[in-house]
């Protein structure tokens, strides 16, 4: 350990470890390290069961109707992934997707007068769907059509719009379309968790429905996917990536110290030996005076034996409950998988409930999510801080990963790698950078 680095990355969280996996692949000196004896840091999944139990402090053993406690992988932060998004991009680029096997999520829902309603996905769906009145299909049905023919490099598909100026706002009242067509669009097409994106402008949006739509071509029933074993999957399939190019792990690491000078990270101390690095990665529960708390999120676990109502008896589905349909600000997301995923056992499913908290009652505002959910078998709350880095990074050279929030797909944790990478690097991210060097271990060209 008492060796030189370019890169020390502390946590093995999604975001850690694909940062530590691409700075591998760049030919970096990795060492990367975890306090805790398992990987996945804050984006873990739990297993056995038992372990849950322990974790959140319930008393006993969880009893016998949950079956076998090592057939449970619990998320404790629930996301999927967005088939055509950038960590799939990921995925791809550096073949972590060799390591990992997937499924489609069987559908995405939307909430509206204490009701669940499908979130069309196609032509045909958006025709049927009891969401809207005939008029509003149509024009819903002509937005589509623009927002697909949509090139910000190609004037002539604005149909005078200006993609850099035109609020959201103006674009929905060219086409006519009411509010709760707005309301789904925003929330459960664009995946907003506000609505400040009305009056910003539209390009984003746009851009934002081009990739659930493109997400959705890919597989036709919904556009997430979801990794068998649960999300903890993700940071170890980027952590043998690091492996495989010289990156070293040690997990099970008391981190005594980060060692400064000048202002400028040096290098860490654990258990009594100091290895040197030029730069360091870290989430922010290593760096708690580095950090500053900007909000919380609220995350509950729920253990059923029954798949959702009206969801058609769907495995795996997601869920929004739009701000404006329970006077909140931000949205309430469900997500539920199953044991089609290997993450529960034998006829058991999990619905994890998450928003934004915004009173001094969080259990209390997610009530609406929690009564789609009835009856509810086990519960395991719990209440996160929302932390950023109070800088760059850019003097210290420590960087420091945001903590995940409360959306239900990784598309902010992968701006935040890119934003990181820049900041190391001075350069913009590229995909390409992740590409396999030819004749790694696999001896594959």
């Amino acid at each position: 350990m008492n060796e030189e680095y370019d890169v020390i990355v502390l946590g093995t969280g999604l975001t850690e470890c694909i940062l530590s996996g691409i700075m591998s692949v760049n030919g970096k000196k990795v060492l990367h390290m975890d306090r805790n004896p398992y990987y996945g840091g804050e984006s873990a999944s739990i297993t056995p069961l038992e372990d849950l139990y322990k974790r959140f402090k319930i008393p006993g053993a969880p009893p016998a109707s949950m079956g076998r406690g090592r057939d449970w992988n619990v998320d404790l932060i629930p996301k999927f992934l967005m088939a055509n998004g950038q960590l799939v991009k990921m995925l791809l680029y550096t073949e972590v997707t060799r390591y990992l096997d997937f499924k489609v999520t069987e559908g995405s829902f939307v909430y509206k007068g204490g009701k669940i309603y499908k979130v069309p996905s196609t032509e045909a769906e958006a025709l049927a769907s009891s969401l809207m009145g005939l008029f509003e299909k149509r024009r819903f049905r002509k937005f589509l059509v623009y927002v697909a023919n949509f090139d910000e490099k190609d004037p002539r598909t604005f149909e005078g719009i200006d993609p850099k100026k035109t609020a959201m706002r103006e674009v929905y009242k060219k086409f006519d379309l009411g509010q709760d067509v707005i309301d789904f669009t925003g929330h459960a097409l664009a995946l907003y968790r506000t609505d400040d994106y009305l009056d910003q402008p539209c390009c984003e949006t746009i851009n934002r429905i081009k990739l659930y739509s493109e997400s959705l071509a890919r597989y036709g029933k919904s556009p997430y996917l979801y990794p068998l074993y649960g999300l903890g999957e993700l940071p170890q399939g980027f952590a043998r990536l690091s492996a495989i190019y010289g990156g070293t792990y040690m997990l099970n690491k008391p981190i005594e110290e980060i060692i400064v000078q000048n202002g400028q990270v040096i290098g860490v101390k654990s258990e009594g030996e100091v290895a040197r690095c030029k730069q360091l990665i870290c989430d922010p529960s290593y760096v708690k005076d580095r950090v500053e708390k900007v909000g919380q999120v609220i995350r509950v676990i729920c253990i059923l034996s029954h798949p959702i109502k009206n969801t058609n008896d769907a495995n795996s589905c997601q869920i929004i409950i739009p701000q404006n349909q329970v006077n909140r600000k931000s949205d309430i997301y469900v997500c539920m998988i199953s044991s089609a995923h290997n993450v529960a056992a034998q006829g058991k499913y999990i619905a994890i409930v998450s928003t934004t908290v915004e009173t001094k009652e969080p259990e209390k505002e997610i009530r609406p999510a929690l009564e789609l959910l009835e009856p509810i078998e086990q519960k395991f709350v719990s209440i996160s801080d929302l932390l950023v880095p109070k800088d760059l990074g850019t003097e210290s050279q420590i960087f420091i990963s945001r903590t995940y929030d409360a959306t239900t797909h990784f598309e902010t944790t992968c701006d935040d790698i890119k934003n990181i990478y820049k900041r190391m690097t001075g350069s913009e991210f590229d995909f390409e950078e992740m590409k396999r060097k030819k004749n790694d271990i696999y001896g594959e060209d």
